[in-house]
């Protein structure tokens, strides 16, 4: 990554809080969590919401280690083209994430394997965070799995329990990490499997 990669982020979460949803970027620690469940062999499409500078970006690639297809969805242009200039060879979409079934069929792309989310849950509607979640589980195989994060401060207030509602609603299984310290703010991973598609 660029040097001014963490200047940026903070520049982008002064100019817009709710639409980068974090202070600072999120940790190697919960970066590589989120990546774990990223299929070890094979060739896995992966998608990414929120890469934001590239924090997780980073660690998914080293994860998938040249195999398979990443596709990153950011809504912020300033950061979709940090991430195209310090990845090159990243498949970036300026969209919305709802929007991931028109962006796997313009790609020609089959289903996801993995979902792996950094996006502000928080702060949106719960109407946005189902129609979100609506996508994904239309888009994933039968065995896909979706990771994200909420901080600790946010897990038990009335907004994370919505998302969490939503969640349930979406997949068949969805489980938190322990805390994870070595984060600003401390974190948790959610990991979603199996999702429950709908018409």
């Amino acid at each position: 990554m660029q040097s001014n990669s963490g200047a940026a982020f903070i520049q982008r979460f002064l100019k817009n809080p709710a639409q980068v949803g974090a202070i600072a970027a999120t940790s190697p620690a919960v970066s590589r969590r989120l990546a774990e469940p990223i299929p070890e062999t094979g060739d896995p499409l992966v998608v990414e919401l929120g890469p934001g500078n590239g924090a997780v970006t980073e660690w998914i690639l080293r994860r998938l280690g040249g195999r398979g297809h990443l596709m990153a969805i950011e809504i912020d242009p300033v950061f979709a083209e940090m991430l195209q200039r310090n990845y090159p060879a990243l498949d970036v979409a300026v969209a919305d994430a709802g929007d991931l079934a028109k962006l796997l069929s313009d790609r020609g792309l089959g289903t996801v394997d993995t979902v792996v989310s950094a996006l502000p849950w928080t702060t949106f509607s719960d109407e946005q965070t189902r129609r979100i979640l609506r996508a994904l589980a239309a888009s994933m195989s039968p065995d896909g799995v979706f990771t994200t994060i909420t901080y600790t401060t946010a897990r038990m207030m009335p907004p994370w329990r919505r998302v969490l509602a939503a969640l349930n609603d979406t997949f068949e299984t969805v489980e938190p990490s322990r805390a994870i310290w070595a984060n600003l703010p401390p974190a948790f991973v959610y990991e979603a499997r199996r999702p429950r598609l709908r018409a």
